[in-house]
């Protein structure tokens, strides 16, 4: 009996260390969350944009659907105009994330730091006016760094982690991981679907194509897609104007 008890508590305990920075932030977090987090339009919207600044960073006015969940809230700081959708989720742990002013997050993204190995440049940030796609993940151990005006479509995943597998007589879950960590210049377009894996460098004003695998860094003004990513094109103004073609710009 004792030994069961001992395991429960173990599992509770264990629990709520990957859920936020001690008890008393757990139970401040989730009575606000209980209390707040579902309070649908734009009132909603307002009572957390108030409320939850006892919870996380807030530089200037921050717009928080309902539905969005948040762990490790205190090392969470979002920029002046920022909007997170229904059903975004960041989990944020120390070094935690970091969103600019005016940047998007669409229903359902994941930015996950998750970050208990004590890995020195664990962390997530995103510059302004910045667009994360409806259902992408951005996993953070590593570190990632996105720089303003980045959009990434839906169904996007950029991991900055990766396990260890070459030992064929020992499970890869006992082999360790690395983290080196993403980095995604300012005006870069990510494809739906497209993965970006650890370690790569994404350079200014690059295109990824929708469904890329991108395991090698991609030089600046240049279009990359397939599996594994190869250069397609340089973006060098010389492209045939279509004249079919209607564009539409932002007024």
């Amino acid at each position: 009996m004792a030994e069961r008890t001992q395991k429960l508590i173990s599992s509770i305990n264990l629990y709520l260390s990957r859920q936020a920075s001690g008890i008393g932030r757990y139970v401040l977090e989730q009575s606000l969350y209980a209390l707040f987090g579902w309070v649908p339009t734009i009132v909603g919207i307002g009572l957390r944009g108030i409320i939850y600044r006892l919870i996380l960073k807030m530089k200037g006015w921050a717009a928080i659907e309902s539905g969005v969940r948040l762990r490790f809230a205190n090392f969470i700081e979002l920029h002046r105009g920022v909007y997170l959708d229904h059903g975004v989720y960041l989990h944020a742990c120390p070094q935690g994330i970091s969103i600019g002013e005016n940047t998007i997050v669409m229903h359902g993204a994941v930015l996950h730091v998750y970050n208990f190995r004590g890995l020195p440049h664990a962390g997530i940030r995103i510059g302004r006016d910045s667009l994360i796609g409806e259902y992408s993940v951005i996993r953070g151990q590593g570190g990632v760094t996105i720089g303003d005006r980045v959009y990434t479509s839906p169904f996007t995943q950029v991991l900055a982690v990766n396990h260890v597998y070459e030992d064929p007589n020992r499970p890869f879950v006992d082999q360790g991981i690395t983290a080196e960590g993403i980095i995604i210049e300012d005006d870069v377009w990510v494809g739906a679907g497209a993965i970006i894996t650890d370690g790569v460098h994404i350079g200014q004003g690059a295109v990824v194509a929708a469904g890329a695998v991108v395991t090698r860094d991609v030089a600046p003004h240049t279009v990359v897609g397939g599996v594994p990513a190869k250069l397609i094109r340089e973006i060098d103004g010389r492209t045939a104007f279509v004249p079919e073609r209607v564009v539409f710009h932002s007024s």
